[in-house]
């Protein structure tokens, strides 16, 4: 009987301990400026900001130069289409290639369009004709609608060449010259083609990682400086348990992103019309381990900040790296084998295709199995490793005041 009175009185002294821990780290992030700036501030503005300058999706009337040496008057009809596209605007015609350069070095255009001489005199002898373009490449989007109101308008100028050139007497039979083999192009998960639909999910679910990373670094940076040894955590008999300790201040974070998570996830694509698919109850209870996973994967890592200003120097630069090795920015089966294994390292990777199969496939949580099941075992694993990490520093920080003691 008296066994089980003392354990009910650890496990009553416990839960206080957790309680004062949690409620210690929520008026330490209330109070700190700078936390408040990564966990409220940056989740707030950063999905706005993103979401407004991509809001578009595509890049219209892209500026482009003519030089058409062919003075023709099939050249002629060649570009008045491509400048009737919703893509493409010719912006002046260059009397010749240097001044066409010129152009784009002054950024008055992002194309060049060249027509030949011979143009005309090829296609009047039934050869292959050539239009040649020079697209600057530092904006791929601009190079993307260059190339593709080109594309178009030289396909449909084909097929009528084909029919003219053709015996055909009926209407059937002109359509099966232009287009021997029937194609249909529906472009599924992304109806507009647009760049938003494409990245910003997964830029959603990367701030949700990144500002964690941030805000508890930060957070560690505070506590150590504030400390006269340096300790991560304090020397109080509240914070002398480590489950406890890890207990507490996870509970603090995971309130805080609930809503966080809530607001970007599901408000923030909402506001701008992205693409929403997802069963709702799927992503909430994908979202559980995601986040989980983010917030001891952050307490983790916030062992190797020493000061507040470590935390910028270790995290912020991961973010575009970690983008790209998701397999989204650029291609999974294109990344090497050593850097997939390496971004299976971090939450965002699973996080990022699981969310973007959901929520703009309309994938259900059985078809994310793989990411969900490897979602809870990081999660597992970064807890385990972060009470590891508490437990060294509350045991230095006890054998330290054990020394003053006896001193």
């Amino acid at each position: 009987m008296k066994d089980n009175r003392n354990l009910w009185q650890r496990a009553v002294q416990g839960l206080r301990d957790l309680l004062h821990v949690f409620v210690a780290e929520a008026k330490m992030t209330y109070k700190d400026m700078g936390v408040m700036i990564f966990f409220v501030v940056v989740p707030l503005l950063y999905p706005l900001l993103y979401s407004y300058i991509y809001n578009n999706e595509v890049v219209r009337e892209v500026p482009a130069v003519v030089v058409d040496e062919s003075l023709s008057a099939t050249s002629r009809d060649y570009l008045r289409r491509v400048d009737a596209t919703p893509d493409v605007e010719i912006v002046a015609q260059c009397a010749d290639m240097q001044e066409a350069q010129r152009s784009l070095r002054r950024g008055d255009a992002y194309g060049i369009i060249y027509i030949p001489r011979d143009f005309d005199a090829q296609l009047a002898l039934g050869r292959q004709a050539t239009i040649s373009l020079y697209c600057d490449m530092s904006g791929l989007l601009y190079y993307k609608s260059i190339v593709l109101a080109n594309t178009a308008v030289s396909l449909e100028m084909n097929s009528e060449i084909k029919i003219e050139r053709s015996s055909n007497t009926t209407a059937r039979q002109d359509e099966l010259t232009a287009y021997p083999i029937a194609y249909e192009e529906v472009p599924i998960f992304n109806p507009s083609g647009g760049f938003a639909s494409f990245l910003l999910p997964a830029v959603l679910i990367l701030i949700i990682q990144q500002t964690l990373l941030l805000g508890v670094g930060l957070s560690a940076g505070t506590a150590r400086e504030r400390s006269k040894h340096h300790d991560l955590v304090p020397i109080d008999d509240h914070y002398s348990g480590t489950l406890r300790v890890v207990l507490g201040k996870s509970l603090c974070y995971f309130l805080v992103y609930m809503l966080v998570s809530f607001y970007v996830l599901g408000v923030v694509p909402r506001i701008f019309s992205l693409v929403q698919i997802g069963q709702a109850s799927d992503l909430l209870l994908f979202a559980l381990p995601y986040l989980l996973a983010c917030i001891f994967f952050a307490m983790a890592a916030s062992a190797l900040v020493r000061n507040r200003e470590t935390c910028m120097l270790l995290f912020v630069f991961t973010s575009v790296p970690l983008l790209f090795i998701s397999g989204i920015s650029w291609p999974g089966a294109a990344i090497a084998p050593f850097w997939k294994y390496v971004s299976y390292l971090f939450p965002s990777t699973l996080g990022i295709n699981g969310f973007v199969k959901m929520n703009n496939m309309g994938a259900t949580l059985s078809e994310v199995a793989f990411e969900f099941k490897a979602l809870w075992i990081q999660a597992g694993v970064y807890f385990i490793a972060t009470c590891w990490v508490y437990y060294i520093n509350i045991s230095r920080s006890r054998s330290r005041a054990l020394e003053m003691q006896a001193e």
